[in-house]
């Protein structure tokens, strides 16, 4: 599998869209809310995906909950994860069963169109971070790990791995990587006390399948973004951590990437800095770039295949299943509650 994903423009393929996917380092693809009109549309759009990529793909799409959720129309609308427990009260055994049920319908619903992987979850703090905001468990590390493991464990049930992102954490600062280079300037040891120790107690669960770095810079350890940093990717996360799963970069277009160089220097140095896959996603041209710009026979790690789907569902099958059935019923009491 490459070590590219892109994106594509609309409901179907261009001409031009099939040629790229055709290109021998594209390894995923990752899908928008442009993508998606309704189901069977969707559908057409995954088997032509799979059918003119050269290699296997992964693909993907971010469906958190909340509003960072792609697909509306004929998905469970899943709750922002903050929901799930109020600040002031203590995770219970209920909130974590349903953050399970909720990790579980979010994934067989995607599984059940041919899509391997949602980017979740989120493991970032809810500090002071609006592009973070509600999209986080809770403000307390403690909660976040208890709840996003029950998540976790019921994407696994469906047959989904998880990304937890932003390594090492997103949500102490303010600025929107998005839009603008965030700056976290808190010393090391705060970041390990607080933001890692999600990542490395969900790991040492055995749980984390991949993660996603973030693109912000933390001074008090390198002047890169974590996903550009060997320090941060080969040092904290492969060594210290433990950690041998698959690593995604952030998408490449966004500011908080585009002052390292063009898209080239930025795949190349997120490649050489341990990441397994490079996103260029919302600008053709900077996909082509890559594509063009790369050698052709760059090397694979082999992790990325670990993150293709397991065995799944139809959607006709799992509308008439009593989990599903279940599952639904519950999210309906949980909105109304």
């Amino acid at each position: 599998m490459g070590p590219i994903m892109l994106d594509v423009s609309g409901y179907e393929l261009t001409a031009e869209e099939k040629n790229i996917l055709d290109h021998p380092l594209v390894g995923g693809v990752i899908l928008f809310s442009r993508n998606y009109f309704e189901q069977t549309q969707l559908t057409e759009l995954i088997k032509q995906i799979r059918l003119h990529a050269r290699n296997p793909v992964l693909l993907a799409v971010d469906h958190e909950g909340g509003r960072v959720q792609r697909f509306r129309q004929g998905f469970s609308a899943i709750p922002a994860m903050a929901k799930l427990c109020p600040e002031d009260r203590p995770v219970n055994q209920k909130m974590c069963q349903q953050a399970e049920v909720f990790g579980w319908l979010m994934a067989v619903e995607l599984l059940a169109f041919d899509i391997d992987i949602s980017f979740a979850p989120v493991l970032d703090i809810h500090g002071i971070s609006d592009v973070i905001g509600d999209r986080s468990f809770n403000q307390d590390p403690d909660k976040i790990i208890e709840l996003a493991s029950s998540f976790i464990q019921g994407m696994h049930r469906a047959g989904m791995k998880a990304t937890g992102k932003h390594f090492p954490g997103h949500g102490n600062v303010k600025e929107d990587s998005h839009i603008a280079m965030p700056i976290d300037n808190r010393s090391l040891d705060e970041i390990v006390q607080m933001d890692m120790r999600v990542f490395k107690q969900i790991h040492q669960r055995g749980l984390l399948d991949a993660v996603m770095p973030a693109h912000v810079i933390y001074p008090q350890v390198d002047d890169l973004p974590a996903g550009f940093s060997p320090i941060w990717v080969q040092e904290y996360l492969r060594q210290q951590l433990g950690f041998n799963g698959t690593v995604f970069t952030d998408d490449l277009s966004m500011q908080g990437a585009v002052h390292l160089g063009t898209f080239v220097q930025r795949a190349e140095m997120a490649l050489a800095a341990g990441c397994d896959m490079a996103l260029v996603c919302n600008h053709p041209q900077g996909a082509i770039e890559v594509l063009d710009g790369l050698s052709n026979d760059y090397p694979s790690t082999g992790r990325v295949k670990n993150m293709l789907k397991g065995p799944a569902m139809g959607l006709s099958t799992l509308q008439h299943s009593k989990d599903y059935n279940q599952a639904i019923e519950q999210l309906k009491r949980f909105n109304e509650s």
